[in-house]
């Protein structure tokens, strides 16, 4: 009874980390989906938005709810910087350079963090209450991220599908030739769309630390990275939505597997749940190799 107790609420934090990592993988695979290339630095913006929240919160008493439209501003216009002044100049060049280009872009920022903030692990506090809901005792904080992540996924969406911008950036998914031709901008897409992703990676980083408060490093991006990309390829590298939707799938099986992994003597549940992670995204491409909605 205990151990079935401990699963639904593992499950049911699952789902709500899950959202959180839907959205801090969606700007992952809006920039591979739009420009063809692969953010390697990707964990280091989660981490200038966690860093975000804790100092607006710190130093000027601002909860983190209301940091969430700060790092996105933050994020757009780190986005365009680095955008017209590297990565527009690898638009058209090999793999490797823009891999080297995002890894060393993600390792420059971090340096720069550890150089403006030090390596060491900070954190706060913000208790708004419980929710208890039979075994399931959930933060309002947590409760909170999974709200936000939720009306930023489905505002993206609405703004993907309804405006004008947006549909010309589906358009130049589909066919960059065909956009050309038909009148769009795609330099001028390129770098919207480049910044709207690094704006929802920083963004998210805010949500992160309405989960987990605690344990913000300037090195703590590799582990969301790692995540993001099993997240992004999960639900169809280049797919926003898919992303989101992995992101769930990828809670639960974290969270779930944890508490079953812990019944067996001798297993260090934590260790394993990553292993878990990727035992299950090889049963889903070997199912459906372009991901779960791979191309939408």
């Amino acid at each position: 009874m205990i151990v079935s107790e401990q699963l639904v609420s593992n499950l049911f934090y699952g789902a709500l980390l899950g959202s959180v990592y839907g959205v801090a993988t969606m700007g992952l695979s809006l920039i591979f989906g739009v420009l063809r290339i692969v953010n390697v630095g990707h964990g280091a913006f989660i981490m200038l938005g966690a860093f975000t929240a804790f100092w607006m919160f710190t130093l000027y008493s601002v909860i983190p709810i209301l940091s969430i439209p700060i790092a996105l501003i933050f994020g757009l216009a780190l986005g365009f910087i680095i955008f017209f002044s590297t990565i527009k100049r690898l638009i058209d060049a090999p793999e490797l350079s823009t891999l080297l280009a995002t890894f060393a872009i993600g390792i420059f920022i971090e340096e720069v963090a550890k150089f403006v903030w030090g390596s060491d692990y900070v954190g706060f506090s913000w208790d708004i209450g419980t929710l208890y809901l039979g075994p399931v005792t959930v933060p309002y904080t947590k409760l909170l991220a999974f709200l936000c992540s939720a009306i930023i996924a489905g505002l993206l969406y609405v703004w993907f599908t309804k405006t004008k911008l947006g549909t010309a950036i589906r358009a130049v998914v589909e066919d960059r030739e065909g956009a050309m031709v038909c009148g769009i901008n795609v330099g001028r897409i390129y770098s919207v769309s480049f910044a709207i992703g690094i704006g929802l990676t920083v963004l998210s980083g805010v949500l992160v630390t309405l989960f987990v408060p605690v344990g913000i490093n300037v090195y703590m991006g590799p582990d969301y990275t790692l995540k993001a990309f099993v997240i992004a390829v999960l639900g169809g590298l280049g797919s926003p939505w898919g992303a989101f939707v992995a992101g769930f799938l990828f809670g639960l099986f974290e969270n779930g597997s944890y508490t079953l992994l812990g019944l067996i003597p001798g297993v260090e549940p934590f260790a394993l749940t990553r292993f878990v992670a990727f035992v299950f995204l090889l049963i889903i491409l070997l199912i459906k190799p372009t991901g779960l909605l791979g191309g939408e």
